[in-house]
């Protein structure tokens, strides 16, 4: 499935479209185009997972100013009714090349560039930032979580804490792009095909005289699915609980999943829940733990020798709380036949259409990245960034969530493991080409 269109071209700043009012008045029409990158100015992390790719396409396919969007335009009082008409007509007419969604990129590298009448360029750039930008984020932390569980596999849970209904879902799609097995959240299961999971809550076993009975509820309402929420009164004595009913299903021949832990210490209880559990001769029931799991409490947890099976991973991973915004920038780079570059101190950008060469070792593993100008050619190395969008049409149909899920393990797998660390900020190797840097002079 695609993603529907939540957005539109009020989705910007106000200023997009003054500076839109200027280059229209002024007769500037020339092609612009405009690259999008990251900094890291905190050095949180070490790479990035590019996201938000066909959200983006979609919107840039079906850009045009309703009635309503023009109606409170002219309400402002700001703009002559020469430009609102100009862009009753506009549509998006521009050029598209990006790095494939799932792909890792790193600080200072372009992971999209946009060519198109400068009108048309600037009035999307909130639209681009807004869109690729919590994809992104959320891709990354996701990513880092997946390699903290080492095999273990995580669902999403974030929907109620994230910032509103649609980065809900976009937390959904990135956390799948990067590894996690499923989602709780049902519109984005419905909306991208991700599995979804889920159980119970602590309501479902208060709303029964005991906790006995509100096992027994479940596993006879979900005898295939059955997950029990162990920790509502007494952790152990949960688990006891849910190794009778356990085994009262397996008499009925059915078999129950696992428990689930939400509160206290996570290390301790798995250890003791595990010991009931192997005790009462279910050793294949798992052990599925939540509550404010992020790739540092997931560490942490596992290096102390939990023997969790699994993780719901909510509220942290959802705001990206440890880095809750991508410095992620949208910055002019030609117009027309000129090449523009940025000078502001801490804030210098790379001139000219670009092109990402990646390198590897003799283990075949990713060894250093080169930005070059977008014509050129790097011996032994390949190209990342490719040609999505021309005249406003996308050049292929969507790409299958999964087959960009595929795309992000390969890469994953690519990436020397001293770079996926989630302690310490170690820089990959990228350099810009020769020819790049004499444009820049």
């Amino acid at each position: 499935m695609t993603p529907s269109s939540l957005a539109g071209p009020l989705l910007t700043d106000l200023y997009e479209i003054t500076m839109a009012a200027g280059y229209w008045r002024y007769d500037i029409r020339d092609r612009a185009t405009f690259s999008v990158f990251a900094r890291n100015p905190e050095k949180k992390r070490n790479y990035f997972v590019a996201a938000g790719l066909e959200t983006l396409l979609q919107e840039l396919e079906s850009y045009r100013f309703q009635d309503g969007d023009l109606t409170y335009l002219q309400s402002l009082q700001l703009f002559e009714p020469g430009f609102l008409d100009a862009l009753q007509r506009l549509r998006f007419t521009g050029d598209v090349h990006a790095l494939p969604e799932g792909t890792l990129f790193f600080p200072e590298e372009p992971l999209l560039e946009i060519t198109a009448p400068i009108i048309e360029a600037q009035l999307i750039e909130t639209l681009v930032l807004n869109t690729i930008g919590i994809a992104t984020l959320i891709a990354t932390k996701a990513a880092r979580c997946i390699h903290a569980a080492g095999g273990r596999p995580l669902v999403d849970f974030a929907l109620r804490r994230t910032h509103g209904a649609d980065a809900g879902d976009q937390v959904a799609r990135s956390t799948y792009i990067a590894g996690f097995g499923g989602t709780s959240n049902l519109r984005a299961g419905q909306r991208f095909g991700i599995p979804v999971s889920g159980t119970m809550a602590h309501a479902f076993v208060t709303a029964f005289p005991s906790e006995l009975a509100a096992f027994r509820a479940y596993a006879a309402t979900f005898p295939h699915h059955t997950i029990f929420l162990i920790d509502t009164y007494d952790t152990l004595a949960g688990a006891r609980n849910a190794a009778t009913v356990a085994l009262e299903m397996q008499a009925r021949g059915h078999t129950a999943i696992g428990v689930r832990l939400d509160s206290g210490d996570m290390v301790a209880l798995s250890r003791e829940v595990r010991r009931i559990l192997d005790q009462a001769g279910l050793p294949d029931m798992k052990i599925y733990a939540s509550s404010s799991f992020d790739e540092e409490k997931i560490d942490a947890t596992l290096r102390a020798g939990a023997p969790i099976d699994a993780f719901g991973v909510g509220t942290r991973v959802g705001v990206s709380a440890d880095a809750p915004y991508l410095d992620i920038v949208y910055k002019l780079v030609r117009l027309g036949p000129r090449d523009i570059r940025k000078l502001s101190p801490g804030k210098v950008t790379l001139a000219g259409k670009k092109q990402i060469f990646r390198c590897r070792n003799a283990a075949g593993l990713y060894r250093e990245d080169i930005i070059a100008c977008r014509e050129e050619t790097v011996d032994n190395a390949e190209p990342l960034i490719e040609p999505v969008m021309a005249g406003g049409r996308r050049l292929n149909p969507p790409t299958a969530l999964d087959d960009i899920r595929k795309n992000f393990d390969r890469q994953f797998a690519l990436l020397d493991p001293r770079y996926k660390t989630i302690h310490e900020y170690i820089a990959y190797p990228v350099h810009t080409s020769t020819r790049l840097q004499a444009l820049q002079a």
